[in-house]
């Protein structure tokens, strides 16, 4: 199949590997094809223009036209998208890391949108707004009842430009206006770099938007030259992926110049290419650990699994998301873009991870997993082994982090957040994020704030009793074991009491990290978090014993073999909690409709 050199010079270079949408139509090849396209365009033209003469009410026709075309691309695969001009804005966002706004997140709640977080050193934090700020008025007109994407298009605007907004805060008895001066606002890709444990150094990557690579290269030489690490650990859990080009440079910092990092295969040949390192590497020896889980996704999984083809670095966590799918950005008519999957994606042993099958869907138009039987086994470059159509399996399997149901409920019901907010308008200031403990009274305090709130949630226990209750009924035992189904519901309400004090350590934890926030932003945040991050204190344990890494890369006993479907990888020795009734980590970031991320409207991560 040909295309014209006109089209490949019209398409962007921007090639994402994650949650940036990308489409674009390749059908010039064969006759039959043209022929199929030309006469269903007529007939989608013909029916457009009918629709608008005789149908009994006025209708939109771009309104229809988006609808149907979003329809037809959701036939394909989730990241071959079509962007409207007026979507453009938020698309180069998207790749850019950058928009022009106050700088902040903002979440709904109730009727009003409130600060979430601002980040530090733009304008929201500048100018004094605190998380927890309920925002009632922008520029003179009230915001009740609009969504956090309505207040995010008034919040963000051209840089230099003014926003008024009127706040409410706790403890002040008066509405208080801000005036603020929008800036080009730029989100970090390494929000937080530092030493973690004697010579052992850390990087947080959560995007791969333009320059991400610099940053990553930075941090490096940053804690190499002046903290004089010996060992790194990288870590890339929910990151949902973005720009190719940021992930090979990235590869590029810790492998040796002309070694191939990803293919790109697909049905334009043109668009086929190796990449390879183009620059001399900062460290190519250094010991490193990646952290990787779920939410790890293409753009990630490219680093992850290039280092690990290579035997640069140990992995460590769950299993990867597993998109190896390539998108690129074609621009079509009246200022409208495409992003269009072109391409799979190969990592150095020649493995593509790409896990579902959207060529073929089942009768509900799901698509399939890649079957068993076509998985197939690759080689490191030390000899390991490693397969293909199943995401990247880490090296050292480790238990996805879980919280107690009570602690996903006080989450979901926002009594983290506001107790926080409660503490911050308190206390003037607090020690540094690292050292920050709560004391046992201001522990009680927060018992005491939650004492007369709901927070009312259902256990398996209690499911699998009313389960028991439901079927005796049906089959006339019931009456027979009434008394003693009142008494088992009986003990488990009062074991549910004593969750409060069972779950304190994470429910502590959590409160830290939110009260640290607070003070410090999100490398508050962090910092916190990472005192309490077990997998991270098992990568700094496989740092600490060198036998044990170099055995790992070597491929000996059970890291001959990393993973495959109905196959484990080895799997660390940690104490697990004896936690009956959990729920994944991830719950304790609040509900999806309270929480949207920055008044720009930052992309979801989809998986890829």
């Amino acid at each position: 199949m040909k295309i014209s050199s006109s089209l490949l010079k019209r398409a962007k270079k921007w090639i994402l590997i994650g949650s940036i949408p990308l489409v674009t139509i390749f059908s010039f090849g064969f006759v039959d094809n043209y022929f199929e396209l030309s006469k269903n365009l007529d007939i989608f033209a013909t029916l457009l223009r009918e629709l608008n003469t005789y149908y009994v009410d006025d209708i939109k026709p771009g309104e229809l036209i988006k609808h149907g075309i979003d329809e037809m691309l959701n036939t394909l695969d989730p990241y071959t998208e079509f962007y409207a001009e007026s979507d453009i804005e938020d698309y180069k966002m998207m790749v850019t890391g950058q928009y022009g706004g106050i700088g902040s997140l903002i979440r709904q709640k109730g009727d009003y949108v409130m600060i979430g977080e601002p980040y530090e050193g733009f304008p929201a934090q500048k100018s004094g707004l605190m998380a927890g700020d309920k925002i009632t008025e922008i520029d003179g007109k009230s915001i009740k009842g609009k969504s956090t994407s309505d207040v995010s298009k008034l919040l963000k605007g051209q840089a230099n430009t003014s926003v008024k907004v009127l706040v409410e805060r706790d403890n002040e008895k008066k509405p208080f206006e801000i005036t603020l001066v929008r800036e080009e606002i730029k989100i970090k890709n390494v929000p937080y770099y530092g030493v973690v444990a004697d010579g052992i150094g850390y990087i947080k990557l959560t995007g791969f938007t333009e320059n991400a690579a610099k940053e990553v290269k930075t941090a490096f030489q940053e804690l190499k030259e002046k903290n004089k690490i010996r060992a790194l650990i990288f870590d890339v859990r929910d990151n949902g992926g973005g720009l190719l080009k940021e992930s090979v440079d990235i590869v590029n910092t810790f492998v040796g110049k002309d070694q191939t990092i990803v293919e790109q295969k697909g049905k334009v040949k043109e668009m086929n290419r190796i990449h390879k390192a183009m620059y001399t590497p900062l460290d190519t020896t250094m010991p490193i650990v990646v952290l990787a889980n779920k939410n790890s996704a293409s753009a990630s999984e490219i680093v992850t699994g290039s280092l690990q083809d290579l035997d640069r670095a140990v992995v460590l966590g769950q299993r990867t998301f597993g998109k190896g799918l390539v998108q690129q950005t074609v621009p079509l008519s009246y200022g409208t873009q495409m992003k269009v999957t072109i391409a799979k994606y190969y990592t150095p042993s020649g493995r593509c991870i790409q896990e579902l099958d959207y060529l073929h869907k089942n009768t509900q138009g799901k698509a399939e997993h890649i079957p068993d039987s076509l998985i197939r086994e690759f080689k490191t470059k030390n000899g390991r082994s490693v397969y293909d159509g199943s995401g990247i399996f880490p090296d050292i399997k480790l238990e996805p982090k879980t919280y107690a149901l009570i602690t996903g409920t006080l989450a979901q019901k926002n009594y983290f957040f506001d107790y926080a907010t409660k503490y911050r308008l308190s206390h003037n200031a607090i020690t540094t994020s690292k050292e920050f403990s709560m004391t046992e009274d201001e522990y009680k305090d927060f018992l005491q704030y939650i004492a007369d709130k709901d927070y009312k949630y259902t256990t398996k226990s209690e499911k699998s009793l009313e389960e028991l209750k439901k079927n005796t009924e049906s089959e006339k035992y019931f009456e027979n074991i009434k008394k003693d189904y009142d008494d088992l519901k009986s003990k488990i309400e009062e074991n549910k009491k004593e969750d409060i004090t069972n779950y304190k350590t994470e429910i502590k934890n959590i409160l830290e990290e939110e009260i640290a926030s607070r003070y410090y932003f999100q490398r508050g945040r962090l910092e916190s978090v990472l005192r309490a991050d077990n997998e991270l204190k098992e990568a700094i344990k496989v740092l600490n014993d060198k036998q044990l890494y170099e055995s790992i890369l070597a491929g000996k006993g059970p890291y001959k073999l990393i993973g495959k479907h109905g196959e484990t990888t080895a799997k660390a020795n940690t104490a697990e909690e004896d936690e009956d009734e959990v729920i994944p980590a991830d719950i304790k970031k609040d509900s999806k409709d309270m929480k949207k991320p920055e008044d720009n409207k930052t992309p979801k991560k989809k998986g890829g």
